[in-house]
């Protein structure tokens, strides 16, 4: 696990160096990649996202592509298309921009259901079907989709099925005015041009997998699933989270223990992962609107009374 906090260390300092005063936020980010998941940037305008998106990917290089969203992209756009080549007089399946090993998607929320629904496969079974094959993803492969929630002009809101795809949702916010006055203090050349890479992709891969050895005791495994079951039990949600929620919520805590150069889980690690995992994935019902309350607060409200275990957690 040392070799996983040395990684995540060394991809923050780079990533630091151009995204300013937005630690805490930069970390989740990390644990998202190295817990194998997909990432949802909501915020609005000029807070970053695609540079935070740049700079991540630089860091870890390999194949990095963008995709903008927009009303005309079609599924092809985005996982390929069959080129006639006639020569051969045949067709030949030309990769699309999700061949790669960081995608990211900017505004997906502009791009129709259709091109979103392209998505689906990608990122939840790492492949893409056409012409009757499957064509496997090359792995890492991580997905930052990018969108603006203020701006609903001309969008498509991203359905559950879609949102639940997402490991996190993350918002990075505006920087705190020192960070931001250090901003314009460095605004001259090129803001990419100090990231460096310090993470070689099958790297990345080998630290994947070793994440997924982290230790969950018993007792911490129960409470995940309870906290997930809270949410299924709230009079002001309509929707509960799913099991890939806890899924979700598993594998993120380990990806946080382990950046934290542990090899288990503690019952912390989990409630630091309720926020980014859990809170997209629920759905607020008429009583929860009428009494004003968000998502959000209905999520902590639910699991408020879920006690959290003790004793020894590291079984071993």
């Amino acid at each position: 696990m040392q070799e996983v906090q040395r990684a995540a260390a060394a991809m923050l300092e780079q990533i630091e160096g151009v995204i300013y005063g937005k630690t805490p936020t930069l970390k989740l980010v990390l644990a998202g990649l190295f817990a194998g998941g997909h990432l949802l940037l909501e915020d609005v305008p000029g807070t970053a996202k695609t540079l935070l998106a740049k700079a991540l990917a630089k860091s870890v290089g390999g194949k990095f592509r963008r995709v903008q969203g927009t009303p005309d992209l079609l599924p092809g756009d985005v996982t390929g298309s069959s080129i006639y080549n006639p020569a051969k007089g045949s067709f030949r399946f030309q990769p699309g921009p999700v061949f790669a090993n960081i995608l990211l998607v900017d505004e997906i929320n502009r791009a129709t259901p259709r091109a979103q629904a392209a998505l689906l496969e990608c990122m939840a079974e790492r492949q893409v079907s056409a012409e009757g094959r499957s064509f496997a993803l090359e792995p890492p492969f991580f997905v930052i989709a990018t969108q603006n929630p203020v701006d609903h002009e001309g969008t498509f809101p991203l359905p559950e099925a879609q949102l639940d795809r997402f490991l996190m949702r993350l918002s990075i916010g505006y920087p705190p005015f020192e960070a931001e006055v250090e901003m314009l203090a460095r605004s001259a050349g090129d803001p990419l041009g100090t990231v460096k890479q310090v993470v070689e992709p099958k790297r990345l891969v080998a630290l994947q997998e070793a994440v997924r050895r982290v230790h969950v005791a018993d007792t911490v495994r129960s409470y995940v699933v309870q906290l997930v079951s809270a949410t299924r039990k709230s009079e002001d949600l309509i929707l509960g989270a799913g099991p890939r929620a806890s899924k979700a919520l598993y594998g993120s805590a380990q990806a946080w223990a382990a950046m934290d150069g542990r090899d288990h889980v503690l019952p912390d690690d989990v409630k630091r992962m309720i926020a980014p995992v859990l809170h997209h994935r629920v759905i607020l019902g008429p009583e929860g609107r009428l009494s004003g309350k968000t998502s959000a607060q209905a999520v902590e409200a639910s699991i408020r009374l879920v006690p959290a275990p003790s004793g020894n957690v590291r079984g071993r």
